[in-house]
């Protein structure tokens, strides 16, 4: 199957009570250990890359990737800009056929955030979902961490969602990316976003939340769940496990298949979790 906007795999996610998993993949490894999974589980997914991770490829190159592998698939898979942090991301995904944006302009003033986000909006066009964030997420993510991290204002939220025009917010409701052990949801203030939002909810910071939370999360509005640390641990455990075991191994596509398969295990764990029923 093609890749699908982003409004197809919200829509058939909210049309059958489910979350979609939002994996970030860098290489083939991660993409088809993400897609092995999708296609075990079935459930409508975002494969995403934040600007940080194009350094080594770029916009174009993680299209193709992803494009050919889903051509085998019949699962809607849409691909998404993460934290896209300025209009010239945005425009490069875009210029890629990405078909989901994220616009993340969460550490500007709340002005300043309407503004940029509605311009991403604008560029974006009626096809592309839009994700915007508002209240800033804490923690690291590729070595890179907000200036200041701050909760969302469930009293904002209302405005900023009309003022924007998104598809999906991004909330700050004690979630914080990269491996967190003592992150943890604020229901009740996710429950006050929930009911002030027009759109349905993301959570970033997948990777670091308790597996009962992560169970939770459908009956909250939230349809959208990032998971990138934990991949990547994968990856690199998988590669770091082979060398241990042998110093001198020098048969790559044995060890880089092994990754596949440890990515794929996260992946549908991860899937299985957030939609218990599944």
């Amino acid at each position: 199957m093609p890749l699908v906007s982003g409004h197809d795999v919200i829509r058939e996610c909210t049309d059958r009570g489910l979350v979609a998993g939002a994996f970030n993949t860098t290489n083939i490894e991660t993409t088809m250990g993400i897609i092995d999974a999708v296609e075990r589980v079935g459930v409508p997914t975002f494969i995403q890359v934040a600007p940080t991770n194009v350094a080594l490829s770029g916009y174009e190159y993680i299209f193709d990737m992803v494009a050919r592998r889903l051509a085998e698939t019949a699962v809607p898979v849409a691909l998404h800009l993460d934290h896209g942090k300025s209009l010239d991301a945005v425009e490069s995904a875009l210029a890629a056929d990405f078909t989901s944006i994220m616009i993340d302009a969460s550490e500007e003033s709340f002005e300043e955030n309407v503004a940029t986000s509605a311009r991403a909006r604008e560029m974006c066009g009626s096809a592309i979902a839009l994700e915007a964030e508002l209240g800033s997420i804490g923690g690291k993510e590729d070595d890179v961490a907000p200036e200041y991290a701050s909760t969302t204002d469930p009293a904002q939220v209302a405005d900023f969602v009309t003022a924007v025009g998104c598809d999906m917010l991004a909330v700050s409701v004690g979630n914080v990316h990269g491996y967190a052990p003592n992150a943890r949801i604020d229901f009740d203030l996710l429950e006050r976003v929930r009911a002030a939002s027009a759109v349905p909810l993301v959570i970033h910071g997948g990777s670091g939340l308790p597996e009962e939370q992560l169970g939770r999360l459908a009956a909250f509005g939230v349809v959208k769940v990032n998971v990138a640390s934990d991949l990547r641990n994968a990856m690199i455990r998988s590669f770091g496990e082979a060398y241990a075991a042998n110093p001198n191994e020098n048969s790559l596509i044995r060890v880089s298949l092994d990754a596949v398969s440890a990515i794929a295990e996260v992946v549908e764990r991860r899937i299985r979790v957030l939609n218990p029923s599944v």
